[in-house]
Parts: C-alpha cells; sequence; structure tokens
C-alpha cells in the first residue's frame, strides 16, 4: 500500500507555526507583565486628573482592573483562543474592531514602503555590480551610508520640513482612504512610505552589491557563462540576481520587526489613523486590551512574514528544496 507523504512546504509551515506559539505566547506575557510594572494605573489615565478616588475605585472594579495580574492576563489569553480579542477601556469598541479600522493604514503604509524601497535598490545595486568603484557605486556609498546613520524621528520631521513646509510638495499631517480618492491616498501616504524606505534602501544596496560582487568574481557557473560567451549584463541579472534574491529575502523577513516598529513614529508624525498611531494613544491610558491585541498582531504578521520567506526559498532555490524534502 502506498504511503501517503506530505509535501516538504507543509511540514516546513507545520514547524514553523508550532514554533510561532510559544514565541507569540511570551511576547504578549511579557508586554503585560511590562505594562503592568509600569506606575500608575489605567483608571486613573482614562478618567483624568479631576477624578475622584471614589470614580476611580468603581471605575477598576467595573473592568476588573482590581484583580489580580495573573487573573486578568489568564482571562484575556481565554478570550485570545476564543477568538475574542477584548474590549478597549477607553471606548465601547472591542479590540478586534479597533484594530480592523487600523490596520489598513499601517498595512498599506508597510508595503508602499517596501515597494519603493525595491524599485530603488534593486536598479542601484545592479548598477553598482556592474561598474564598481564607478562614480554610482561610490555616490551611493555616500548616500547610502547617510541614509542608515539618521535617526527615523530626524528624517520624518525633516522629510515634513522640507517636503511639506518649505516645498508643499507633501501634505504634513492628515490622510485621505482609498476609498475616498487614489490620488488622495498616494498623496498623503508618498512621504511617510519614503522615509520608512530611506535608510532600507540604503542598507539593501549595500548588501545586494556586496553579494553580485562576491557571485560574479567567485562562482563557477559565472566562469562557465563566461566561457559559453554569454554577455556580462545577461550574467549579472539572469544568473547572480537571482541567486542574490535568496540572500535579500532573508534581509527583508528580518527587517519587517523593524519596519513595523518605525512606523509607529512615523504614523504619529503624520497623524495617520493607523495601528502605530492607536499603539501610542493606548500606551498612554494604559489600554491593556488595545495594547496586548496590537502585540499579537504584530507578531502574527513577523511570523508569517518569516514563513512566506521560508517557502520563497525553495522556489528560488531546487538545492533547499532538495535538502528539506530529505529531513
Amino acid at each position: 500500500m502506498r504511503r501517503l507523504t506530505r509535501s516538504p512546504a507543509l511540514r516546513v509551515s507545520g514547524r514553523r507555526l508550532l514554533t510561532a506559539i510559544p514565541v507569540l505566547w511570551g511576547v504578549t506575557a511579557l508586554s503585560f507583565l511590562v505594562m503592568n510594572a509600569l506606575p500608575g494605573d489605567a483608571a486613573s489615565a482614562i478618567l483624568g486628573l479631576d477624578a475622584t478616588k471614589a470614580e476611580i475605585r468603581a471605575f477598576s472594579v467595573k473592568l476588573h482592573l482590581n484583580e489580580p495580574i495573573w487573573t486578568r492576563y489568564w482571562h484575556w489569553f481565554a478570550g485570545v483562543v476564543t477568538g475574542n480579542l477584548g474590549t478597549s477601556l477607553s471606548s465601547p469598541q472591542s479590540v478586534a474592531s479597533v484594530l480592523g479600522a487600523r490596520l489598513p493604514v499601517t498595512l498599506e503604509l508597510v508595503i508602499y514602503a517596501m515597494i519603493i524601497t525595491l524599485v530603488v535598490s534593486i536598479p542601484v545595486s545592479i548598477l553598482c555590480a556592474r561598474w564598481p568603484r564607478g562614480v554610482i557605486d561610490r555616490l551611493s556609498l555616500v548616500l547610502s551610508m547617510g541614509s542608515i546613520s539618521i535617526a527615523a524621528p530626524s528624517l520624518a520631521l525633516l522629510a515634513v520640513i522640507v517636503f511639506a513646509v518649505k516645498w508643499a510638495i507633501f501634505p504634513a499631517i492628515g490622510y485621505v482612504g482609498l476609498s475616498q480618492s487614489l490620488a488622495g491616498n498616494l498623496h498623503t501616504m508618498t512621504l511617510p512610505s519614503i522615509v520608512l524606505a530611506v535608510p532600507l534602501i540604503g542598507f539593501y544596496i549595500r548588501f545586494l552589491r556586496a553579494d553580485l560582487l562576491e557571485q560574479m568574481q567567485a562562482e563557477d557557473y559565472i566562469v562557465t557563462a563566461r566561457a559559453k560567451g554569454v554577455t556580462e549584463w545577461r550574467i549579472l541579472i539572469r544568473h547572480a540576481l537571482r541567486n542574490s534574491f535568496i540572500g535579500l529575502l532573508t534581509i527583508v523577513g528580518l527587517n519587517l520587526a523593524t519596519l513595523i516598529g518605525v512606523t509607529v513614529i512615523v504614523e504619529s508624525v503624520f497623524s495617520l489613523p493607523g495601528v502605530g498611531f492607536e499603539l501610542l494613544d493606548a500606551i498612554s491610558n494604559r489600554n491593556i486590551p488595545v495594547i496586548e491585541g496590537i502585540v499579537l498582531v504584530f507578531g502574527i504578521a513577523v511570523v508569517l512574514a518569516n514563513l512566506v520567506t521560508d517557502l520563497l526559498y525553495g522556489a528560488l532555490d531546487p538545492r533547499i528544496r532538495h535538502v528539506r524534502s530529505r529531513s
């Protein structure tokens, strides 16, 4: 009787998802402990300075904030298992509805920034690798080091001053949804996306340029292609670039967590109604259910991005797929 075997992709996916469960649990538990270790309480932050002690006590009892930390975390975790992320402490909205309204903005910002990053960094890296130590290569080195060195808050404020205030090319704050106007949406999202993309562009150019040069100088398949009379441009783009995409995928997957973290700063500077902006507001109000929901969503996003990266490895390099099929 023929044995039914699962595909290597399914095995990799299953192992990754099983590994992600304790990771996500640890992240949410740690963030819950940190928020509860901070001075002050959510009731005082939400009711404001004018609230009396009796009002604060009644509000705490109503929202179960007077219960021990492990009891509150258990109630939250049990709700997550059943698909209930809880209710915001500062409004009657559920955490799921808050995330549903905010997540598309952050998702669009991250995707737009990544598109800008790849569209700019890949062609520039190819030109640098084709003419190393040339004018383009030296200029890209200076610009890359500058873009990597500048901090995200400084870059965001500088972009607002130059492109929004002085030149008035883009709006300084505000957001137009895709359903309202595509042109208006791109007008409000382009500058924040560029701010997110600039440090990544510098890093990706240096990484991809170095990887392409290493392959063009040391790999046997490059020597074979040259012996067959294949042009340098064809070797660089058709062969070397495809193999460099494997390393680039790794960097993209690892940078996603950093990119999501920077969106918190960028959304606050440009007043974008995304998850990052909501996270800052939730932290200031000690809105723990919203914070936990956002941390959980961010963690799932990073796990899924790494899973997709692993699966794409096999599509780009059959050797990786073959090794996994035997493991």
